[in-house]
């Protein structure tokens, strides 16, 4: 058992032994001249790990990694025959030092596009690169500013081409252009030109230079000469700048002489004017203080209540026309308010016409509709026959028309009577007798009614003028 419990823990001491190697060769550190690309499962959506420094534990089985190198590599770019803005072919050699991009955000692309490729591989995809670029440069630039600003030419290639090399995750660290040259000679002229130049402009410097000198040496004789006369002139001024102050020294002394002759007596003088100047100050301040209570006295009998009437008469016409404003401002409202009563009560009138109108017209809708609905009723009633139901309706207003005809020929002369029942048989006659004056009368009814302008309906009868013979009238007295 002892044995037994001595290979169990040797056992696990060699595992765990086994383990730390293990776990010390998984834990990889990142030199400064490379970056350390761990692959496999690194995460969602991500095809690699990439770091710079540090060190990393790479997981067995599921993950693995390799370096990338950082060392700068040199590559000469001979770009011959490339076509300019102008369209003349130039040659630009170059040199250009490119390097492995340690950028956070591009170092993925280098571990996606350059991881497996030797240093070889990675100048000959770079050079492609700086090939394609350098032509587009040149094409966009004037012969001049390619030969002129070199600055400006490798700026324009640093952009271009640091754009184009960080998508395969290179960076580009320098460039060197050298001498630029074309085929036709025009850079050449171009040189020959600029030291023409550059000679006509040393010798105008030259000349300007010579003209400067001649006319200092011309400027400094002039200011000799100019301080030779004003020594001169200063001194015949200071000489006699001195002769003046002996003779100003001399009038100045009798002329303190004087004023203090002068000034002893004006000070006599002025010591007995202002005793009597004092006496007469308070004489007049005693006059000013009587004639200043007379005055305030003055004021209080009469300008005060004269102020006071007058700002009286003031207060109260701002009354009167505040009083005036008020009613004139309350007119306005009652005019307002009546004219607004009016245009209250003209709508209300208005909307009583109109509902009058809507009854009216209503009513005469109803008169209208009800004797249409009654004629339906008559035409029903008649079997649908629409003839029978007009003469019944003329026979109802017959009156009516009769009357109206009447009326209108009330003030006619009238030439001819027709009697009908005039009594012949006394109290035999009865209805066959009416009957009879009917039908024999019915001609001169006929007449009646043509020459009244009315049109009798059929139900009466129509008498033909050939084969009836109307009845002499007997001559009656009107009635």
């Amino acid at each position: 058992m002892d044995l037994i419990y001595v290979y169990l823990i040797g056992g696990a001491a060699l595992l765990l032994f086994t383990a730390f190697i293990g776990f010390l060769t998984r834990y990889k550190r990142c030199p400064s001249d490379r970056v350390l690309v761990i692959y496999g499962r690194v995460g969602e959506g991500r095809s690699a790990r990439c770091m710079h420094g540090g060190a990393a534990f790479i997981l067995p089985i599921v993950q693995d990694y390799q370096f990338l190198d950082l060392r700068p590599m040199s590559i000469d770019i001979q770009l011959n025959n490339a076509l300019s803005k102008q369209n003349i072919r130039v040659s630009v050699p170059s040199t250009f030092t490119i390097g492995v991009t340690t950028d956070p955000e591009k170092m993925g692309n280098a571990a996606e596009r350059l991881l497996g490729l030797n240093s070889g591989q990675i100048t000959q995809l770079a050079k492609e690169i700086i090939f394609g670029q350098m032509r587009q440069v040149v094409a966009a630039m004037r012969i001049e500013e390619i030969n002129a600003d070199r600055d400006q030419l490798i700026e324009a290639i640093t952009n271009n081409i640091s754009t184009e090399l960080e998508k395969v995750g290179l960076r580009l660290i320098n460039v060197n252009i050298q001498d630029v040259t074309d085929e036709s000679g025009y850079i050449e002229a171009l040189g020959k030109e600029a030291s023409a130049k550059a000679i006509a402009d040393a010798k105008i410097k030259v000349a300007q230079a010579e003209r400067d000198a001649e006319i200092g040496k011309a400027v400094a004789d002039k200011e000799m000469t100019v301080s030779v006369a004003s020594a001169q002139a200063d001194a015949t001024q200071g000489k006699n700048q001195a002769q003046q102050q002996i003779a100003q020294s001399n009038a100045d002394l009798r002329i303190k002489q004087a004023e203090a002759a002068r000034t002893a007596q004006v000070a006599e003088n002025v010591a007995k004017a202002d005793v009597e100047r004092q006496t007469f100050d308070a004489e007049g301040k005693a006059q000013e203080a009587r004639a200043e209570m007379q005055r305030k006295q003055q004021y209080a009998e009469q300008v005060v209540p004269a102020e006071i009437a007058r700002e009286s008469v003031v207060v109260n016409a701002q009354a009167a026309a505040q009083q005036v404003n008020i009613a004139a401002e309350a007119e306005g409202k009652r005019m307002i308010t009546i004219k607004q009563a009016e245009a209250v009560a003209a709508e209300a009138e208005a909307k009583k016409i109109l509902a009058l109108k809507q009854a009216e017209g209503a009513g005469i809708k109803a008169v209208l509709e009800g004797r249409a609905e009654g004629f339906r009723q008559l035409v029903a009633s008649a079997g649908g026959n629409a003839s029978e139901a007009v003469v019944v309706l003329v026979a109802d207003q017959l009156p009516a028309l009769v009357d109206s005809q009447m009326k209108g020929i009330s003030n006619l002369k009238i030439d001819k009577i027709v009697v009908w029942g005039g009594g012949e048989a006394g109290d035999k006659g009865g209805v066959s007798k009416l009957l009879k004056d009917l039908i024999t009368g019915l001609p001169p009814v006929t007449d009646l009614a043509k020459a009244a302008g009315i049109e009798l309906p059929p139900v009466l009868g129509r008498v033909s003028s050939s084969d009836v013979t109307p009845a002499p009238a007997e001559p009656s007295s009107p009635k």
